[in-house]
C-alpha cells in the first residue's frame, strides 16, 4: 500500500506545483486566446495598471514602444489585436528590451507574437517593442493580464487604440526596424575620406587621436566643413552595424541632436534622430540632409550629407553653437539596430563645429569612472596586498618599536590599510557623483562593491577596539580580523574583474583580463612562496635545537637569512604589483 499512497502524494504535489511553475516562467501560450491565467480565481476588476505608447499612429513596418507600468506586479502577458474585434488573433511581432525580465511567445502560430514575463520577480514597469506587419490597415489596441499574486490579478487591460496613417514619422528603439528614407536620391562614395586636413579647413574628432580612416579599419572619424551656409559632416569607422554622432547641451544623452548611418542589405539608411531623455531615439525625415552619400568596404562604414546651419521650424540644433558630441557605434541584424558596443566617444568640453577648424580627440571613459578605477586597483593591487603581506610574514623581520612605541611592521601595515580604506572610499563615492545616483546598467558589480566597502569600514572599527595582546579576547579578533579582512580581498577582486567588462571604463579585452588573472596568481604565488618560506625555517631551527649544536649562533644565523629572503621577496613582489599597476593605468589614462 506503500507504493500507491507515495504515488498519489507525488501527482498531488505535481498537481500543485505545476500551475506555480507556468506563472513563474511566464510559458504561458496555453492562455494566448483567452489570456486568462489557469489559477483557479476569478480576476479583478478595475485595473490599477496601465499601458502607454509612445505614438498614436503608426505606419506599416514602424516599432511602436508599449509600456506596462504601476503597482508592483510578478506576472504579465502582452498581445497586440485588431482593435475592432478584440477576440480576433494577435497582430505583429515584438521586439525585446530587456531579456532578463521579458521573453516572446508564439501564439496563434506567430513567432514573437506575445510577451509574458521570466521569473517571478517584482516589477513596476515593463517596455518592449511592438514591429507593425507590413500589410497592417486597420487601428490596433494592446491587451494586457497583469498578475500581483496568485489570487490577484487583471485580464485584458486596455491600450489607447493605435491609428493607422498614411505620412507618420517612424521611432528607431533598440531594436527597431529601418525604412528606406524617402528624401533625396543617396550616391555612393567613390573613395575613402582623409584627414588631411583636419585642423586647417574641417574640424576633425578622431579615435584613437590622429588616427587615420583611409588607412586604419579602427579609426572612428567624424569631420565637419563649413561651406557659406551649410556645413559637410563626413563620419567614418569599423562596419558593426552602424555609425552615429549626436550634438548635446551636456555629457548625458538625452534631448539631443542625433545622426545616424544604418548598414542594412548591402545599404546604407541615412537619417537625422532625436533622444528624448535616456530613451532610444525618435528617427525622423531625411529631408533636411542633402548630397547624402556612404561607402562600404574593407570592414567600414562611411557616410556624409550636407546640413544647413541653421533649420528654422525644425527642432534641429544650429550648428554654429557650441556643444558636447557624442560618437557611437553598435551591431545590426537584419536591419535591426541595437543598443551601442560600448560607451559612446564624448568630448571634454562644448565646440563649435563651424568656427575654427580643430583636430580633436575624445574619451569613451567618463573622467570620474577613469579616477574610480584608477583608485581601486591602487587600493587593492598595492597598498592592500603589500599591506597583508607584512602583517602575515613581516612581524619578525620589523618587531622593533617604531613611532608611539608600536613595532615597526604594525606600524606599516596600519598605514597601508588605512590608505586602502581612504582610496576605496573616495573610489566608491566617484560613480555616484558620475551617475547621481544607483546604476541599473552595472549588473553585480555595484553590489559587490556596496559590500567591499562596508567591510572595509568594519575592518577600521574592528582595528580601533583591538583587545591588548595578553586579553583573553585577542583570539577572536585575531581570526575575525582575518576572516573579514580575506573575505574583502576575494570580494573587492570578484568586484575588479566585474567592473573591468562594463563600457564606463572601456578597457582592452582580452588584455584586461589576462592581466588581472596574472596579478592574482602573482599574488597567490608570493603567498606560498613565503608560508613555505617560513615553514622550512621554522623545520630548520628546531633541528639545530634538538641538535644542540651552536644554538644561540645557529638561530641567529638562520633567522638572519631568513629575513633577508623576506625582504628581497617583497622587493620582488612590490615590482611586480607596480608593473600590473602600470599596465592598468596606461589602459585606463588611453581611453
Amino acid at each position: 500500500m506503500m507504493v500507491p499512497e507515495f504515488t498519489l502524494g507525488i501527482w498531488i504535489l505535481l498537481q500543485l506545483i505545476s500551475p506555480v511553475a507556468n506563472y513563474a516562467n511566464g510559458k504561458v501560450m496555453e492562455a494566448c486566446h483567452t489570456m486568462v491565467p489557469g489559477h483557479g480565481y476569478p480576476p479583478q476588476s478595475d485595473p490599477v495598471h496601465k499601458i502607454t505608447l509612445n505614438q498614436t499612429t503608426f505606419l506599416p513596418g514602424d516599432t511602436v514602444t508599449v509600456t506596462l507600468s504601476g503597482p508592483r506586479f510578478k506576472g504579465f502577458l502582452i498581445e497586440a489585436r485588431n482593435a475592432e474585434d478584440l477576440k480576433s488573433s494577435s497582430i505583429g511581432s515584438f521586439t525585446l528590451f530587456d531579456e532578463e525580465e521579458c521573453q516572446l511567445l508564439t501564439c496563434d502560430h506567430k513567432e514573437g507574437s506575445a510577451v509574458s514575463h521570466t521569473s517571478p520577480s517584482k516589477k513596476t514597469q515593463i517596455e518592449v517593442y511592438w514591429n507593425a506587419p507590413d500589410t497592417a490597415n486597420h487601428s490596433i489596441q494592446f491587451l494586457a493580464t497583469v498578475v500581483e499574486k496568485y489570487k490577484i490579478y487583471w485580464v485584458k487591460i486596455l491600450s489607447p487604440v493605435l491609428f493607422p496613417l498614411n505620412a507618420h514619422p517612424f521611432t528607431m528603439s533598440q531594436t527597431t526596424k529601418v525604412s528606406s528614407p524617402t528624401s533625396s536620391p543617396i550616391t555612393n562614395l567613390k573613395k575613402s575620406f582623409s584627414a588631411l586636413d583636419c585642423g586647417e579647413k574641417k574640424f576633425c574628432i578622431r579615435n584613437p587621436v590622429n588616427c587615420d580612416p583611409e588607412n586604419e579599419y579602427h579609426c572612428f572619424f567624424l569631420s565637419f566643413e563649413r561651406k557659406n551656409h551649410s556645413v559637410l559632416i563626413e563620419m567614418s569607422g569599423p562596419n558593426e552595424g552602424y555609425l552615429s554622432f549626436a550634438l548635446s547641451h551636456d555629457q548625458w544623452m538625452g534631448d539631443d541632436d542625433g545622426y545616424i548611418c544604418i548598414h542594412e542589405d548591402e545599404t546604407v539608411h541615412i537619417h537625422p534622430s532625436y533622444v528624448v531623455g535616456r530613451s532610444h531615439p525618435v528617427l525622423e525625415s531625411s529631408a533636411t540632409l542633402e548630397a547624402m552619400a556612404w561607402r562600404l568596404t574593407d570592414g567600414v562604414i562611411q557616410c556624409s550629407f550636407r546640413r544647413n546651419i541653421s533649420l528654422p521650424g525644425s527642432k534641429r540644433f544650429d550648428l554654429d553653437q557650441k556643444y558636447y558630441i557624442f560618437l557611437a557605434n553598435g551591431a545590426t541584424n537584419n536591419g535591426q539596430i541595437y543598443k551601442h558596443s560600448e560607451h559612446p566617444l564624448i568630448t571634454s568640453e562644448k565646440h563649435d563645429v563651424t568656427d575654427h577648424p580643430k583636430n580633436i580627440g575624445g574619451s569613451r571613459s567618463p573622467l570620474l569612472l577613469k579616477f574610480h578605477g584608477a583608485l581601486m586597483f591602487v587600493a587593492w593591487m598595492t597598498t592592500g596586498s603589500i599591506g597583508v603581506l607584512v602583517a602575515r610574514f613581516f612581524k619578525p623581520v620589523w618587531s622593533k618599536a617604531f613611532f608611539f612605541g608600536e613595532a615597526a611592521w604594525f606600524q606599516i601595515h596600519r598605514f597601508l590599510m588605512l590608505c586602502t580604506s581612504g582610496l576605496t572610499t573616495v573610489g566608491f563615492v566617484l560613480p555616484f557623483i558620475y551617475r547621481k545616483g544607483w546604476s541599473k546598467e552595472a549588473g553585480y558589480h555595484p553590489y559587490l562593491g556596496c559590500v567591499v566597502m562596508m567591510l572595509a569600514v568594519l575592518q577600521l572599527l574592528l582595528a580601533v577596539f583591538r583587545p591588548p595582546s595578553h586579553d583573553p579576547r585577542r583570539p577572536i579578533f585575531n581570526w575575525t580580523h582575518w576572516g573579514t579582512g580575506t573575505a574583502t580581498r576575494i570580494l573587492a577582486v570578484a568586484a575588479i574583474f566585474l567592473g573591468m567588462d562594463l563600457p564606463g571604463l572601456n578597457l582592452p579585452s582580452p588584455v584586461k583580463t589576462y592581466a588581472m588573472i596574472g596579478f592574482v596568481a602573482w599574488h597567490v604565488g608570493t603567498e606560498i612562496l613565503l608560508e613555505i618560506h617560513a615553514y622550512r625555517l621554522t623545520r630548520k631551527v628546531e633541528i639545530l635545537e634538538d641538535d644542540r649544536i651552536q644554538i644561540l649562533q645557529s638561530f641567529t644565523t638562520a633567522e638572519a637569512e631568513g629575513h633577508a629572503f623576506k625582504k628581497v621577496v617583497l622587493v620582488i613582489y612590490f615590482c611586480g604589483n607596480v608593473a600590473f599597476l602600470f599596465i592598468f593605468l596606461t589602459a585606463i589614462g588611453q581611453q
